[in-house]
This record gives structure tokens, C-alpha cells and sequence, in this order.
């Protein structure tokens, strides 16, 4: 216990028991009674923090938080979402465990070794992210997808981000950044309808912050491996 309490900093203890405090009371003031929302973004902000260290775990947590995640977007008929997440989310956060166990730091199991963003792998990535989109938008047209602009934009940056992750780059963080302001975009269309889904708007917000703060953590592994210390 005592090795695991070590593990996170100070700020990442601060980080993710502020972030589960905000949602609790988010879900309690506006919703209170679908619990699956409640679960999906306490699994999913929990990953967070396991992916902003490097470690292999959160993408464990990632996959049951985008099975949890696709069925909350079937109830509003946000089709995209549902889809993106488990044909696609899920899917890649499975080979991005694999290529993460595949790719250690070191002797340490607990930190992937950071890849560098080269201009091939974002070619690729970009290539692939387009074909993608663009065959998610008459998909999700033939639907007939709520709010198919934004839906489709979230296909764009979900995709991306799930690429980089499993790349092992410092930037999949900052994509699911910008994925994580569309879907906010997407779910206070939502609230219009249904005001309890404030509480995932909550969710996205405190995801946004929790991204942010992996974006910079991965730049600080990434630079803390050039030097050759282990630090996981």
C-alpha cells in the first residue's frame, strides 16, 4: 500500500481526488439517479491518471469506459459516439495495452517507453484519420445521428488520439484535448433536452483538465528517458 500510495505525486493524489469530488457532486446536484454515468466518468477519469503516468493499466480502465461510455450515447441517439467507442475506442485502447506491455521503460513494467512523433507517423496517422471520418459520416448519416457535425468531428479526434496512443507519442493526450471540447460542445446540445446530462458535461470538463495534465507529464517522461533515468 505503501508502494502504490508512492506512486502518484502530491499533485496527481490533488488532481484525481478533486476531479472524483467535482463529478460526485455534478451527478448528485443533476442527475442522482443514472448511475452509469456516474461509474463511466470515475473509471474514466481514474484511467487518466494511469495514462498520464505511462501506464499500461489505463487502457485497461479505458476499454470498460468506452463500453460504459457507448451504451450513455445510445440512450440519446448519439449513434457516432456509440460506434467510435466500441468499434473503435475500445478496440485500440486494447492494441495500445499490447504495444504499451510490448514497449516498457526500462526494467520498469509500470511506464511504456515514449516514442517520438515523427513525420511519418503523423502522415500515417492523418491519412488513416481521414478514410476513417469519412467513412464514419455516411455511416452515421444513414443513422440518421444527432447532431452529425460535431459527432463526426469527435470521430476525427477520437481516431487521431487513439492512433497517437497507441504510438506511444507525447501528443495523444492534447488529441483527446480537443476531443474532449467537442464532445462538451455535444453534450450541452444534449442538456437542452435532458438536463441531467450536465453531469457528463462536468465529466468531459474535468477529463479536458486531467488530459491537459498528461499532455505535460508524457514531455516530462519523454525528456526524463533521454537522460536515462527511470522515473515510474
Amino acid at each position: 500500500m505503501k508502494k502504490y500510495l508512492s506512486y502518484f505525486t502530491k499533485w496527481e493524489k490533488a488532481l484525481w481526488v478533486s476531479s472524483v469530488a467535482v463529478i460526485c457532486i455534478f451527478y448528485a446536484v443533476f442527475d442522482g439517479s443514472g448511475w452509469m454515468k456516474l461509474t463511466a466518468s470515475l473509471i474514466g477519469v481514474t484511467s487518466l491518471i494511469f495514462l498520464a503516468k505511462g501506464n499500461p493499466f489505463g487502457n485497461v480502465l479505458m476499454i470498460i469506459f468506452s463500453v460504459l461510455y457507448a451504451i450513455i450515447s445510445y440512450s440519446f441517439l448519439y449513434y457516432g459516439e456509440m460506434i467510435t467507442y466500441v468499434g473503435m475506442t475500445a478496440p485500440m485502447a486494447l492494441f495500445s495495452l499490447v504495444s504499451w506491455l510490448k514497449n516498457p521503460y526500462g526494467k520498469s513494467k509500470s511506464q511504456v517507453k515514449v516514442r517520438e512523433l515523427t513525420p511519418k507517423i503523423f502522415i500515417v496517422g492523418a491519412v488513416l484519420t481521414a478514410v476513417v471520418t469519412v467513412v464514419f459520416y455516411y455511416i452515421l448519416s444513414a443513422l440518421n445521428t444527432a447532431n452529425i457535425v460535431p459527432s463526426t468531428i469527435s470521430v476525427l479526434t477520437s481516431f487521431f488520439a487513439a492512433y497517437l496512443t497507441f504510438m506511444r507519442t507525447p501528443y495523444f493526450p492534447l488529441a483527446y484535448a480537443f476531443n474532449d471540447i467537442v464532445l462538451i460542445v455535444m453534450w450541452a446540445m444534449a442538456t437542452k433536452e435532458d438536463t441531467s446530462y450536465i453531469s457528463v458535461i462536468v465529466c468531459f470538463c474535468v477529463f479536458l483538465v486531467n488530459d491537459l495534465y498528461g499532455f505535460i507529464n508524457w514531455c516530462r517522461m519523454r525528456k526524463t528517458q533521454k537522460q536515462g533515468k527511470i522515473k515510474a
